[in-house]
Parts: structure tokens; sequence; C-alpha cells
């Protein structure tokens, strides 16, 4: 037995390394110039920390602006998106009217829907509301996450309907039901959705980029692929300052998971142990 768990331990710990050193390479790499991201040996751990890269970025483009402007957009989108899955998951796994399954079908489809194959539509929907080249015209459409209504609503189910038949036979209403007893009940599903909503809005390069075209505009994502691609060295592409950046615009995602990773680990794991 103590052999099986050293081998479980073992398998889950080069895993881990796998996984986590990609970060650290993009991390270690910021602090180096560009000669020795190059070097052969690699330096595995920084001989110098050079702040170059960090001061050069920080120095020639609006890092703060952009930085505010993605979290502008992330948490205003979460909150809608918790609003609007929670409502949406909760109606469909308790409260039963004609259609309600075709409509939870129609849900699970979306998630199966490439985002590239409506981005045409989105555009055309965003121009025609004036919306192009704002923050909002990046948030409405991002607020549609089925993704979020399926996770609430497979969370829902798991709630006793004694407990909200007595809540009704005490004569409280839908609306006080849902505010009172469900949403306490479901605070780890939505803490965990928080973090795959954030994950989601700051990630979605493809939206931003069609979307957003000021420079005072622009998301730390978008601000990142211009940084590329002016290089205030000179270089065509200098990846330790690239790294230097990606590293900035990572530390928003990790403080957010700070936050929240209780929420998101009770959130994941509470529907595998529940009969």
């Amino acid at each position: 037995m103590k052999f099986n768990v050293l081998i479980r331990y073992l398998i889950l710990g080069i895993a881990s390394i796998i996984f986590i050193f990609p970060l650290y390479w993009m991390i270690t790499g910021a602090f180096k110039t560009e000669e020795a991201l190059y070097s052969m040996p690699p330096e595995w751990f920084p001989n110098d920390f050079y702040l170059g890269n960090f001061i050069a970025i920080f120095e020639n483009y609006p890092i703060m602006m952009w930085l505010g402007n993605s979290v502008f957009i992330g948490v205003v989108s979460v909150l809608l998106i918790l609003i609007l899955s929670a409502t949406a998951g909760y109606a469909l796994a308790k409260i039963h009217f004609p259609g309600d399954k075709f409509i939870f079908v129609l849900v699970i489809a979306t998630m199966m829907l490439p985002h590239e194959t409506i981005l045409v539509t989105l555009y055309d929907l965003t121009a025609n509301i004036g919306l192009l080249d704002s923050a909002w015209g990046v948030i409405i459409p991002t607020v549609a996450f089925p993704f979020g209504v399926f996770l609430v609503r497979q969370f829902a189910r798991t709630i006793p309907e004694e407990l909200l038949n007595a809540a009704r036979i005490d004569g409280a209403s839908e609306p006080r039901i849902f505010i009172s007893v469900v949403l306490p009940l479901l605070l780890p599903a939505l803490g965990a959705l928080s973090i795959f909503a954030f994950m989601f809005t700051w990630n979605n390069y493809a939206w931003q980029l069609v979307v957003l075209s000021s420079h005072d505009k622009l998301t730390f994502p978008l601000g990142l692929t211009l940084m590329a691609a002016q290089d205030p060295s000179g270089a065509t592409l200098n990846y330790a300052f690239v790294m230097a950046g990606a590293s900035i615009a990572a530390i928003p995602l990790i403080i957010f998971f700070l936050l929240l990773q209780r929420s998101f680990i009770k959130g994941i794991t509470l529907g595998s142990v529940k009969g």
C-alpha cells in the first residue's frame, strides 16, 4: 500500500514539474538578457537579475492603462456572468416549465460551437448597436457563458427539494428563495465559475482584437502583442522582453486564483463526493 502511494506521489510530482516548468521558465527568463536566455548550457536560474526588460516596458508602453482596461473588462464580465449563470442555472435545475430540457440542450450545444464560427455575426451585432472600440463591446457578448449555466445547473440539482418546499410553505417568494436559500448554497460553484470566467475574458484575445482599435482602449493581451511587434531595443523579437510582459500579464490571474482558490477547489470537488 505504501509503495502504491509512493508511486502515485512520484507521478503527480513529475506531472506538476512538467506543467509548472513553462511558467517558471517565463518568469526567470523575464530577468535575463536576450544573450543569457539563449546561453548554452542554459541558465536554469538567472545569474544576475536583469531588470532592463521591465524598465523598458514601463518606460515605453502604457502598461498600467492596459492592465486597468483588462481588469475592468474581466471584473465586470465575471459579475454579469455570475448573475446570469446563477439565475439561468437555478431555473433550469429547479423550476420546471415547458421546453426546459430543450433549452438546456441548446445551452450544451452552444458549448460545442467554436467561437470563431460566430465571430463575424457577433462583430456585426456589436457594430449595429454602436459598441465597437469600447469596453462594453468586449463585455456584453462575453456574458453569454454557456459553461457557467451548465456548471450552476449541475450544482443546483444537488440542492434538496425539501429545503425549497419548506421555504415556499413559509410564504417565501421565488426571488426570496433564490437570494436567501439558494444563492448561499451556490457560492462554491460560483467561486469556481469566477475563475473560469475571469480566465476566459482575460485571454479572449481574438474578440478583443476584433472589437478594440484605439491605443488607449487596448487590453493587456493586445498590448503584449504590440510590445512584441515594437520592441524598443530594435530586435526582431526579443523573447526575454516578451517574457517580462507575459509575467506582468500573469499577475492578475494568479492573484484572482489565490483569492478564490478555496471556493474553486470546493466547487470542482463537491459534485464528485455527493451521492
